[in-house]
């Protein structure tokens, strides 16, 4: 029951993230802007909520707290966006700083996909500022492997990015779990093919032809449901 909440956590992370962030993906200059990599951590609910009870008392071990639970993974985001050590260091300690002063007003109800989603904005804001030498080999192929899938909005000009990123979800929650996950480890977080594999005992090429299987049927859907690419 824990790896299934987990695994929902996870799925509403990158539900969340791609209606915020579809634009992105949509953008001629896309390779700009769209980074992922991976960790999959269980959430304790309890916990979370305890976490920002901290920070509505403007206590600063809310601080501490959130680093003891989700510093890995803010660091995993951020690394694999910046692929410097130092970078990703700064951009976890601006992320500290945000979601101090956000909270309050703010109380969400999913700490960790509110946390992940600003420690990734401000890692690609961050990037902007970099030159294309750091990007990682396995972003960049990412990028190139989604440059075929989704359209610009030269392509699709009259359908919003909120309508958009809702297909690839809905497109998604039919296709198996694996499926998913391979594809979210993948297009969100940015892992290599090898890492996948690792991570699940595949093959590489396994991983490879489960991608581009996914990709293709992703671009049939969304040309099916009046997307044209």
């Amino acid at each position: 029951m824990e790896n299934i909440r987990g695994y929902r956590d996870d799925m509403l992370l990158f539900h969340a993230i791609i209606k915020k962030n579809i634009n992105f993906l949509r953008r001629s200059s896309k390779k700009d802007d769209f980074i992922i990599e991976n960790t999959f951590e269980e959430v304790n609910i309890i916990d979370d909520i305890k976490i920002i009870d901290l920070y509505f008392e403007r206590n600063e071990r809310a601080i501490k707290e959130t680093d003891i639970k989700y510093g890995k993974l803010c660091h995993k985001i951020a690394y694999n966006v910046l692929n410097n050590r130092q970078d990703s260091e700064e951009c976890v300690n601006t992320t500290y700083l945000e979601v101090w002063n956000r909270i309050p007003p703010t109380r969400s109800a999913k700490f960790k996909a509110y946390i992940s989603i600003i420690v990734r904005d401000i890692s690609i804001d961050k990037l902007r500022h970099l030159t294309a030498k750091k990007r990682s080999a396995d972003m960049v192929m990412a990028l190139d492997e989604l440059t075929d899938v989704l359209p610009d909005e030269r392509h699709a000009p009259g359908r919003n990015d909120e309508e958009i990123g809702k297909l690839i979800r809905i497109f998604l929650r039919k296709q198996k779990e694996e499926v998913q996950r391979v594809f979210v480890l993948k297009y969100f977080y940015f892992e290599s093919n090898r890492a996948i594999a690792e991570k699940y005992g595949f093959t590489e090429r396994k991983v490879t032809n489960m991608l581009a299987r996914t990709r293709n049927k992703l671009k049939k859907y969304l040309i099916e449901e009046g997307i044209y690419i």
